[in-house]
């Protein structure tokens, strides 16, 4: 009797041991939020041919548009049944790469990267090699890497958007705009419109194309229907833009940078902007907010025009109480579904852009989800 009391004892410390796996621990440093960390949703993995968890790197919770594709993409793992952790760098790439190799030598899955430090070529060069050499599949998104850095390394691949066709696309928009408008917005009656840049980071390819693109192809709009150009605001400032000097293309900055333009430039003084352009939805938000503290961009009364990049909710609600002009739709859940597909398929040897739309893919590395203007029309 006391075998089978013992031998029974045995097997419930047997059972009790492992009904305690499957948790995920929590790195403080990583700031990680958890999911899919369920007995179901573990099976599932092992089903879609996933084995391990899926690590999530993102440049800042901060940002407003990519809190969209984070939501989006959280709901996908969850429906494909993988585990996953999302990290927050708190716009540090020091964080960031700290972050990624804590998660290699925990036998992370597949790595996706949302890099902080676009401009840096270091930086991705240093992700790479980590992943190369732990044979872990990479995907980065979002923020734009070197074609020659992923290319090099087979199990690597990159989600993002033909940066160009943002800045294209915004600025057909705001030369139209302007040209159906054109007295209306011209309030000191010198027959040009003034303007204002908002550019969320330096050597960031997709501020650099925006800034660019947003302006020349209104130009283009305009000069061709014999109107001048648009004309920056401040002659003095070569560069034609103002910075977020933080990188963080933020709201806060978009207020501070505009309240800032508004204290010197006004009717009043007879060379009030006219137009504001800005690189993301947030920094238009803030300068929407800066100008609506000056009296501007209310019902009834006088109207700056903004023009953002995102279509965030946040932004498709300004343009519906008409205190926001419009935006470039960067499509969120397109992004999240395409970096979640490319990921199972590197972690299960399948190829890398299997099932993605074909015209969206760009040679052996990468895929660019598509833009699309939005006005609330």
């Amino acid at each position: 009797m006391k075998k089978i009391l013992a031998l029974v004892l045995a097997l419930v410390m047997v059972l009790s041991l492992a009904a305690c796996g499957g948790t995920t621990t929590t790195e403080t440093t990583a700031a990680p939020v958890e999911g899919g960390d369920t007995a179901s949703t573990t099976a599932a993995a092992a089903a879609a041919g996933v084995d391990g968890e899926v690590a999530i790197f993102w440049y800042t919770f901060g940002d407003t548009y990519l809190s969209s594709v984070r939501a989006a993409m959280d709901a996908a793992w969850d429906a494909a049944g993988i585990k996953y952790q999302d990290y927050d760098a708190n716009n540090s790439q020091t964080t960031q790469t700290e972050q990624i190799q804590t998660a290699i030598t925990k036998g992370a899955a597949v790595l996706v990267v949302n890099i902080v430090d676009a401009s840096s070529d270091d930086a991705t060069q240093a992700i790479v090699d980590m992943a190369q050499a732990a044979g872990t599949p990479l995907v980065f998104f979002n923020r734009s890497v070197s074609e020659e850095i992923v290319s090099a390394y087979d199990k690597a691949a990159y989600v993002g958007t033909d940066y160009t066709q943002a800045g294209h696309m915004q600025g057909e928009m705001i030369g139209n705009y302007v040209l159906e408008n054109y007295e209306a917005l011209d309030l000191n009656g010198d027959g040009e419109i003034s303007y204002v840049m908002f550019k969320g980071q330096e050597g960031n390819a997709e501020a650099d194309a925006r800034t660019q693109y947003g302006v020349e192809d209104a130009d283009a709009v305009l000069t061709a229907a014999g109107k001048p150009a648009l004309v920056f605001y401040d002659e003095a400032n070569t560069s034609k833009y103002l910075l977020d000097a933080n990188g963080a293309w933020s709201a806060q900055q978009g207020q501070d940078l505009m309240q800032t333009l508004l204290s010197k430039y006004s009717e009043d003084n007879g060379n009030m902007v006219e137009l504001v352009i800005a690189n993301n939805d947030d920094m238009a938000l803030g300068a929407i907010s800066a100008l609506q503290n000056a009296g501007y961009n209310k019902e009834g009364g006088k109207y700056i025009p903004v023009f953002g990049v995102d279509a965030t909710d946040a932004a498709k609600e300004k343009i519906a109480d008409g205190s926001m002009t419009g935006t470039i739709k960067q499509d969120a859940e397109g992004m999240a579904n395409a970096v979640v597909v490319i990921s199972q398929n590197l972690a299960t040897g399948a190829d890398k852009f299997d099932t993605i739309d074909t015209a969206n893919v760009v040679g052996t590395w990468r895929v660019n989800i598509p833009y699309s203007a939005y006005t609330g029309e």
